[in-house]
C-alpha cells in the first residue's frame, strides 16, 4: 500500500507540473497564480473541464486520448510526465535503500531527491517547448544541494557520498561531503563556462551552466563528471536520430536541458551498474 500510495501521489503530482510546464511563459514567476491558476480548458474549443476529464492517466485511456466534445487529439505529453513523476516517487526511495547511501535514513534523502528530480521535470518540459531554464528552478536545486551537503555532512563527516559506489574511489580524492560538493559546483559549472566561451554563446547557452552549478552541489565529486557525459552520450544520440528522420539539420540545435536531466537520472539509479558492466567486459571485477 506504501508503494501504491506513493505512485498515486507521484501522478498527482506529475499532473500538477503538466499545468505549470504549459502555462509558463517566460515573463512571469514559475508558480505565478494568475498563470498556473483557474480551471482548466480545452486549448481547441475552450470548454472548461470537469473533475472526471482530469483524473490522472485514467481520464485519458477512457477518453481514448481526445477531447469529450470537440475530439480533438489530446498531447500524449499528460499521461507520459503523469507516470513518469509516478516512478520518481516510487523508484527513488528503491533504489536509496539499495545504494551506498543504505546506512542512512533515507526518509529525508528521499524527499530531497524526489524534488530534484521532480523540478528536473518540469524543467525539460519548459526547456523542450520554450528553450529557456527558469531560474527559479536553478535557485531550488541550489537550495537543495545546499540542505543535502549540510544533511550528509552531518551524518558521514569526512566520508565522501558517491552514486558511483566503491567505483569513486578510482578518480582519486575523496574527501569531505562539503568539499567534494562545492568542488562538484566549481566542475560543472566551470566545464559549461570553458564550452560558452569557446563557442562564444552559441554551443550552450547561460541556462545549462546555471543548471550544472546547483547539479554539481548535490552530485559531487567524481559524480557531477559522469552526469555530463551521460548527458552528452544522449544528446549525441539524439541528435543523430533526429538528423536521420529529417527533424534536425546538420546546424540545428536541440534544448540541451533535458539531457542534463536525463544524464543526472542515468547516474543516480544506474551509475554503479554501468560502470560493473564497463570494467566486467574488461575482466576487471
Amino acid at each position: 500500500m506504501l508503494w501504491f500510495t506513493l505512485i498515486l501521489f507521484g501522478v498527482a503530482i506529475g499532473s500538477f507540473l503538466n499545468v505549470v510546464a504549459t502555462r509558463y511563459d517566460g515573463d512571469h514567476f514559475l508558480f505565478d497564480a494568475t498563470m498556473i491558476g483557474g480551471r482548466s480548458h480545452c486549448t481547441d474549443c475552450g470548454e472548461t473541464l470537469r473533475w472526471f476529464e482530469l483524473v490522472p492517466v485514467v481520464s485519458f485511456i477512457i477518453q481514448g486520448g481526445r477531447c469529450r466534445r470537440c475530439k480533438t487529439r489530446l498531447s500524449v505529453q499528460y499521461p507520459i510526465i503523469e507516470l513518469l513523476s509516478g516512478m520518481i516517487f516510487l523508484f527513488v526511495p528503491l533504489t536509496l535503500g539499495v545504494s551506498a547511501l543504505a546506512p542512512f535514513p533515507v526518509d529525508l534523502v528521499a524527499v530531497i531527491w524526489i524534488a530534484v528530480f521532480e523540478a528536473l521535470l518540469v524543467m525539460a518540459l519548459i526547456d523542450i517547448r520554450l528553450g529557456i531554464i527558469p531560474d527559479e528552478i536553478n535557485v531550488f536545486l541550489g537550495v537543495l544541494g545546499i540542505f543535502l551537503t549540510i544533511v550528509f555532512a552531518g551524518y558521514f563527516g569526512t566520508a565522501n557520498v558517491s552514486f558511483l559506489g566503491a567505483y569513486a574511489a578510482m578518480f582519486g580524492w575523496q574527501g569531505s561531503v562539503v568539499v567534494a560538493r562545492l568542488v562538484g559546483a566549481v566542475i560543472g559549472g566551470g566545464f559549461f563556462a570553458v564550452l560558452i566561451a569557446i563557442t562564444r554563446g552559441k554551443g550552450m547557452g547561460m541556462g545549462d551552466l546555471k543548471l550544472a552549478i546547483p547539479l554539481g552541489l548535490l552530485f559531487g565529486w567524481p559524480d557531477i563528471i559522469f552526469v555530463l557525459v551521460f548527458a552528452f552520450v544522449i544528446g549525441a544520440v539524439a541528435g543523430i536520430v533526429s538528423i536521420l528522420r529529417g527533424k534536425k539539420s546538420m546546424k540545428g540545435t536541440l534544448p540541451f536541458g533535458p539531457f542534463i536531466a536525463l544524464g543526472a537520472m542515468t547516474l543516480f539509479f544506474w551509475g554503479s551498474a554501468i560502470f560493473g558492466w564497463y570494467f566486467s567486459l574488461l575482466g576487471i571485477k
